[in-house]
């Protein structure tokens, strides 16, 4: 069972989480929730999720493979960051999972009960949406425990702020 919401309880703040990658479409994503917490009042939680290494036979490897994805990680993140205080003059929260993707939003979502959207934008080019689209607003959409915002990757600035 999912947590109950708590953003709008006194000493609460009103959470929209970005999953942030390398995808041209994850600052649409990102711009979206920053103008989005700025004109409610709340917060970006940034979320980056390291895949799970599979060096079972090689410890020392696996060990500098994590420590460079972590890494690159916190490179993503601090771009990211940067961006929300850019377009919003706020301090975003910043989060580093190891695991699955999906398996890994939800815990997330479970573990804080301020999460109130997850925001994403669906890729433009003719390959479909992308693949973190594809698997929350395909078949478990119908229970998916908070509402999903799908930016479309076309939008400019100017159009996300006037939607946002």
């Amino acid at each position: 069972m999912v947590a109950i919401r708590k953003s709008f309880e006194d000493g609460h703040k009103r959470k929209f989480l970005v999953v942030v990658d390398d995808t041209s479409e994850c600052d649409r994503a990102i711009f979206y929730a920053a103008k989005r917490a700025e004109r409610t009042g709340g917060t970006v939680v940034l979320l980056y999720v390291v895949a799970p290494g599979d060096f079972q036979h090689w410890i020392g490897v696996e060990d500098i493979m994590r420590a460079e994805a972590h890494e690159e990680a916190s490179t993503h993140l601090s771009r990211a960051a940067d961006r929300v205080r850019a377009v919003a003059r706020t301090e975003p929260e910043q989060t580093v999972r190891e695991g699955n993707r999906s398996e890994e939003i939800l815990a997330l979502i479970e573990e804080d009960a301020d999460i109130a959207i997850l925001v994403l934008a669906a890729g433009s080019d003719t390959e479909g949406p992308g693949p973190l689209v594809t698997a929350i607003a395909g078949k478990g959409a119908g229970s998916f425990p908070i509402p999903v915002t799908i930016v479309p990757g076309t939008l400019d600035d100017e159009s996300i702020a006037t939607l946002a």
